[in-house]
């Protein structure tokens, strides 16, 4: 041993990607891998994905949302409390206790390689300190959608070296991003692109109807984003990272001759043997069918895109009676506000009636009847297979031509 750091990409993947043809991501001053895996709460992308993720040297990234249901002392920690008297902040700082946990746990499983983040999404009522505590753990980045992060540049403003990474849906999105933040003398270190029509979770659309806007398009988004950071001298230092439906190595490639600079993928590693949820999880996931997938608006008032469950099939029929009486609660059913706001405990009339720690968590332990399962578009590279993390990323690496037979 001589003491220096592994290269960021193992030997065998940095050799398949110079034969791929596609060009390695340039991101917190290293070469990675052009394939960031998404962050997927509750709990589906923890310490075991995003550090199998990184040592394969690509972009592993926890979800901050809810994960002390990792960690069975916190969880006895946080049962049975009473709201009003200090179950929120319990709750909180359980939970900022256990992204420390993982944090620690994913960078060593990385060994040093790859890239490590986490996702925060704005719309939660812990954004803040969920940020501030991931980067004074050391997170290499941090990445938020849901909502515009335009405070973001000041709570890493102690972090310079910190990649810090928005999720936008539109040129727009990254015209406003790019010139607010300039203002406060930092520069996105590259933006994800999520296309709203093909990812799933949480959408970067106003409704369920501008889902299939012309204007989310990668053939329309990467070219006009990229002329914007053209013009104003950027264009190198700020790469595009697509995000929603991408499946295969001819993919990638489209994307990266458009411009982009990598892919983010959610639901094809949120199946693998890596994958921090449940088995019965990954295969709702695996063998959902495109007629399967079903779009709805989510209790964070954007909209969603999941695996039509019974428990999401039972709730949509009876959505429009629960928003007609919608009404604000004296508190939040799991007493900790994970939201900033939510449909049903602010009794918000056109926004999700449910609980949606609930339906995630149940997801995260497999449960079909009452689980909320969050699914991108299009076929997984593996079919109903569930295979492994340096798998799909030696897939994702290889032309079709040159796959073995199935």
């Amino acid at each position: 041993m001589n003491g220096t750091a592994p290269s960021p990409v193992p030997a065998g993947l940095w050799a398949l990607l110079q034969r791929s043809g596609l060009r390695p991501l340039q991101l917190g001053g290293r070469s990675l891998l052009p394939v960031v895996q998404g962050g997927m709460g509750v709990g589906v992308s923890a310490h075991g994905l995003a550090g199998a993720v990184a040592a394969a040297g690509g972009v592993g990234t926890l979800s901050s949302v809810d994960l002390r249901r990792h960690h069975p002392d916190l969880m006895e920690r946080t049962t049975g409390l009473d709201p009003d008297h200090g179950a929120k902040e319990t709750i909180d700082d359980a939970n900022l206790e256990a992204l420390s946990r993982e944090i620690a746990a994913a960078r060593e499983l990385s060994g040093g390689r790859g890239l490590l983040a986490v996702n925060v999404m704005r719309a939660v009522s812990a954004y803040a300190a969920s940020v501030k505590r991931a980067l004074e753990d050391g997170i290499d980045a941090v990445v938020v959608g849901a909502g515009l992060p335009l405070d973001l540049p000041d709570l890493a403003q102690d972090h310079p070296k910190a990649a810090l990474i928005p999720i936008l849906s539109d040129a727009r999105g990254v015209q406003l991003i790019v010139k607010k933040w300039e203002r406060k003398k930092r520069l996105p270190d590259a933006i994800v692109i999520e296309h709203p029509r093909l990812a799933g979770g949480h959408l970067g659309a106003a409704r369920v109807a501008d889902l299939k806007d012309p204007r989310f398009d990668f053939e329309n988004v990467i070219p006009q984003s990229l002329a914007f950071l053209r013009s104003a001298g950027l264009e190198r230092e700020v790469p595009l990272i697509c995000a929603g439906g991408i499946r295969s190595w001819e993919e990638i490639s489209q994307l990266q001759a458009l411009g982009a600079a990598a892919v983010q993928l959610g639901t094809p590693f949120a199946v693998t043997l890596e994958s921090d949820a449940h088995a019965e999880f990954k295969r709702v996931l695996a063998e959902a069918r495109s007629e399967d997938i079903v779009e709805f608006t989510s209790v964070a008032g954007l909209p969603a895109r999941a695996v039509g469950t019974p428990w999401l099939r039972n709730y949509l029929a009876s959505e429009a009676r629960l928003q007609a009486v919608a009404h604000a609660k004296s508190r939040c059913t799991k007493a900790f506000d994970c939201l900033a706001q939510c449909g049903l405990r602010d009794g918000l009339k056109g926004w999700g009636q449910f609980c949606i720690d609930n339906q995630l968590a149940a997801a995260l332990r497999g449960d079909v009847k009452k689980g909320l399962f969050f699914r991108g578009a299009g076929e997984l590279p593996f079919g109903t297979q569930i295979r492994s993390v340096r798998e799909l990323i030696e897939r994702l690496l290889t032309p079709a031509a040159l796959l073995p037979a199935a």
